[in-house]
């Protein structure tokens, strides 16, 4: 038998549960403890409790938010201070490069000054034409520093030193270095370099594309028609295209096929609208206008001589002409500032023409030749037949050839415009001085097919460029391509035209129209692919090398335009854009600029003004036919007499061109080297 203890139970428990049994069950004991039960299941549920929970929630997401917005500030705050650090960077190696070029200056002024004191003739003098074993030598002798010279082009208006560019413009003379792998010559072709190419080959690493790349870059810089691919891939893959015959594999006239001169120079007879029919004879053929440039440059010039050509102006052509034929280019300057006989900014005159050719040749340059862009890379202009008249007519004053290059004729998209071909005037002034050149590459939209052709009278001319097609003829089946193409009269006027014109326009509305919103002054004309803008109000120095940073800026930001210095325009902060490109590149393409151009006028007010950034601009563009804006142009100084004036006009140049000279005060410098500063005082003090 289990004991109390054994089963569990104390005797008091036992005790308590028999008292409740002898109790009994009260009566409404049950019917009360329901009742609580069911009022504790329906008790609805307090709203202060719902209130509370979405304030919590609240609180934890503003919590989260405000965490996120200071992580986005510090990486904000990050990325401003690395770019101040590589502004900082950039602004400290330009001003080693202008401390190079000041140095170079001193050196050989005070070599000049040292030999005339001795009696002895200057063998440091300035070469009138440079050529490529002097340019390498200076190259070498500053060891790729910031003294670099080039011998490119003689500006002219400027002292001889002083007009000769420098070469940073169109190559990287940190890097360079001399390859005992080649020639003099090979040296320089490997120093070809700009900021044309850099951006170039950047495009080409890291290429835009919609779906592939979307933070590629963006290429406004390039000139090329790229509205018109799925007009040009429909005719050129037409039945009539593919023709395959023995004479199209074998050598052919190196003038080319006779039956595409014959189709050129009917082609250029109608849209020329030449007064008589032009001869297929006069009609040679190449591979794209740049091999014309060098194979006219060859024939017409020695080296060391020039041609005259205005400024700004499509940069490849200093390649073209220096590159093979060591041929410089003579400078007649443009500028934005309507002044004489100008009636529109960068307005080409014969006066402009006479006193740069005179310029040049009281310095003993040899110019043989004049170059004409019509209608104008960059500018856009067209020139009048009387102003084309007026042109020829200097030429053959004294004895120029004229090259006229009119590769954009059929890419004047506004009826208001008209074109006039020198092939289209009654009368040369100086027909066997007068050669015309024309391509496909920018009228028909294909740049990819290199084809240009030269129309001459002057059959020595004509055999003399023949001879060096044997380096740069267009295969066989590209001619019959090529003529068929221009045979194609109906399709070219009522399809292809008709629809590139309008293309033309409409883009090129869409751009004029985003820069007039953002107060952007530029130069309104109606042909070819560009627009010239004016972007000076965004350098806060207006140099060169201002520039150059605010094109790398825009290329840092995934666009690429041609900066002024590309085309030695002679005022800083130009840039050409080219337009012709479909719509979602153009409104991406504009965002990128709009964006650098706003931060830029935010820093300049802070740096100026310091007041808080407005991305608003106030001001807007003029909308007429000409840009509006106040001239920062300083005219040319006087020719310099001797080498040593041109040494004094070029040290004088850097001194504008930069603020070394504020921040370099001789009180500073005193402070800081007191042993160099003595020794110079006492120097001085013995002259």
């Amino acid at each position: 038998m289990l004991t109390g203890h054994s089963q569990g139970f104390s005797e008091p428990n036992v005790a308590s549960s028999s008292r409740l049994q002898s109790v009994g069950p009260r009566p409404g004991f049950s019917t009360l403890h329901r009742l609580r039960k069911k009022r504790k299941g329906q008790r609805v549920k307090d709203p202060l409790d719902d209130l509370l929970l979405k304030t919590l929630t609240s609180q934890r997401a503003m919590e989260e938010r405000f965490l996120q917005m200071e992580e986005r500030r510090l990486q904000r705050d990050m990325e401003v201070e690395e770019r101040r650090m590589q502004l900082e960077q950039r602004r400290f190696e330009l001003e080693r490069e202008h401390e190079f070029r000041m140095f170079n200056v001193f050196a050989q002024m005070l070599s000049i000054l040292k030999q005339s004191n001795s009696g002895s003739s200057p063998s440091v003098a300035l070469p009138r034409g440079l050529d490529f074993i002097q340019v390498l030598s200076d190259i070498a002798g500053m060891g790729g520093g910031g003294g670099l010279q080039e011998a490119r082009a003689m500006h002219v208006g400027r002292p001889l030193s002083e007009r000769r560019t420098d070469m940073y413009s169109f190559c990287n003379p940190g890097e360079f270095q001399s390859s005992p792998f080649l020639s003099a010559r090979g040296n320089i072709a490997n120093l070809f370099r700009g900021s044309t190419e850099e951006g170039y080959k950047a495009y080409h690493a890291d290429k835009y594309d919609e779906d592939k790349n979307p933070n590629g870059i963006i290429n406004f810089g390039t000139s090329e028609n790229k509205l018109c691919f799925d007009l040009m891939s429909k005719r050129l893959t037409q039945s009539d295209m593919n023709l395959m015959e023995p004479p199209l594999l074998q050598y052919p006239d190196w003038k080319g096929h006779m039956f595409l001169r014959e189709e050129v120079a009917r082609f250029l007879t109608y849209y020329c609208k030449a007064p008589a029919p032009l001869k297929a004879e006069n009609v040679i053929v190449l591979n794209g206008c740049g091999s014309l440039f060098s194979a006219l440059a060859t024939v017409l010039c020695d080296p060391g001589e020039a041609v005259l050509i205005a400024t700004p102006f499509y940069g490849g052509i200093t390649q073209s002409l220096f590159l093979y034929g060591n041929v410089k280019l003579v400078y007649a300057y443009l500028d934005s500032k309507i002044t004489g006989t100008s009636t529109r900014p960068f307005q080409l005159t014969v006066d402009k023409l006479e006193k740069a050719l005179q310029d040049a040749r009281s310095e003993s340059v040899g110019v043989k030749a004049l170059i004409l862009l019509n209608p104008q890379n960059p500018l856009g202009d067209i020139y009048s037949l009387s102003e084309l008249r007026d042109y020829l007519e200097f030429a053959k004053r004294h004895e120029l050839h004229v090259i006229v290059d009119e590769i954009y004729m059929l890419s004047v998209f506004d009826e208001s415009a008209t074109f006039h071909s020198v092939l289209g005037m009654d009368r040369l002034p100086d027909p066997q001085r007068t050669h015309v050149m024309w391509g496909i590459s920018k009228d028909f939209a294909v740049s990819g097919i290199r084809f240009g052709t030269l129309y001459t009278e002057n059959q020595d001319v004509a055999n003399a460029v023949a001879s060096l097609c044997y380096f740069h003829g267009v295969c066989g089946p590209v001619q019959h391509k090529v003529a068929q193409l221009l045979r194609d009269r109906d399709w070219i006027n009522q399809v292809y035209l008709r629809a590139n014109h309008a293309r033309l326009k409409a883009a090129h509305t869409y751009v004029t129209d985003e820069l007039k919103t953002l107060g952007v002054p530029f130069l309104n004309r109606n042909a070819g692919f560009f627009v010239w803008i004016d972007f000076r109000k965004y350098l806060r120095t207006g140099t060169f090398e201002e520039e150059m940073l605010l094109w790398r800026r825009f290329l840092d930001n995934k666009v690429l335009l041609s900066c002024g210095k590309a085309f030695e325009c002679s005022e800083p902060g130009w840039f050409r854009i080219i337009f012709a490109d479909k719509t979602h590149r153009l409104q991406l393409g504009m965002q990128r600029i709009r964006r650098v151009l706003e931060e830029r006028e935010c820093e300049i007010l802070s740096e100026d003004k310091d007041q808080p950034c407005q991305s608003d601009q106030d001001g807007k563009a003029d909308s007429t036919d000409e840009v509006i804006f106040v001239s920062r142009h300083q005219e040319p100084g006087s020719t310099g007499g001797s080498n040593l004036g041109d040494l004094i006009g070029l040290l004088q140049q850097q001194m504008r061109s930069s603020d070394w000279l504020q921040k370099n005060t001789a009180e500073q410098f005193a402070q800081e080297k007191p042993e160099i500063y003595d020794v110079f005082s006492k120097l001085v003090g013995k002259q």
